[in-house]
């Protein structure tokens, strides 16, 4: 895929906006859950059906604090995708939020070294994507920086600063497997990524606007 260079290659992911139903309800929720500080809410004007295609994970230190996590969102009214288990990787477990949105928990560790905590290491969006090589060039293009890349699987890129979310591709249909999920959905994805530059729409229909400075934190 040709790319360009222009004021669009300073492209960065600046916020996470979700478009949900009720704002003050998910509010209530992103709270409860502990992840607030990572997302905006606005309220959403379109219709989805099934799967969204993408996925939240959180990274966390050991099993303790994603049972920890996976417990306050289930209390905070989640519905569990895939119970927290171990795996080839680690242990983790995915739940959905009561505005639809999917979140994965997950660590690489599968003995806890301390106990539970409320840290979370890293937040990365995941895009389920129909070319990972394609939508890759095209991201590069715009000015991000492939961090990890495993051929036309999975793509990950370096996130503008410490501490905010990281933006990373898998083959949709694979995505929507290690949720646990169809893979079908139609609609808007619910989901407005914050960009440092222009607006644009990539090329699966995920949509970037120019990030607006974040709103005050309700006290």
């Amino acid at each position: 895929m040709a790319t360009t260079t222009s004021a669009a290659a300073h492209t960065a992911l600046a916020s996470v906006t979700l478009e949900v139903a009720d704002p003050e309800a998910a509010r209530r929720f992103y709270e409860a859950f502990g992840v607030n500080a990572y997302i905006r809410l606005r309220a959403s004007e379109a219709h989805s059906t099934g799967f969204r295609g993408c996925t939240l994970a959180l990274t966390v230190s050991g099993p303790a604090t994603v049972d920890g996590f996976v417990a306050a969102a289930v209390d905070a009214g989640a519905v569990v995708l895939k119970p927290a288990a171990k795996s080839l990787w680690g242990y983790g477990g995915v739940v959905q939020a009561p505005d639809g949105m999917i979140w994965k928990i997950a660590t690489s560790a599968r003995k806890d070294t301390g106990p539970a905590t409320r840290a979370i290491d890293e937040v990365v969006l995941l895009l389920g994507v129909e070319d990972v090589k394609a939508t890759k060039q095209f991201y590069v293009g715009r000015g991000l920086t492939v961090a990890k890349s495993f051929g036309g699987k999975y793509a990950e890129f370096a996130p503008a600063q410490a501490g905010t979310v990281k933006l990373a591709l898998y083959k949709r249909n694979a995505l929507a497997k290690d949720l646990g999920v169809p893979a079908d959905g139609t609609g808007s994805h619910h989901i407005v990524l914050g960009s440092t530059a222009d607006a644009f729409t990539d090329p699966d229909g995920f949509v970037w606007e120019a990030a607006a400075p974040p709103a005050p934190t309700a006290s």
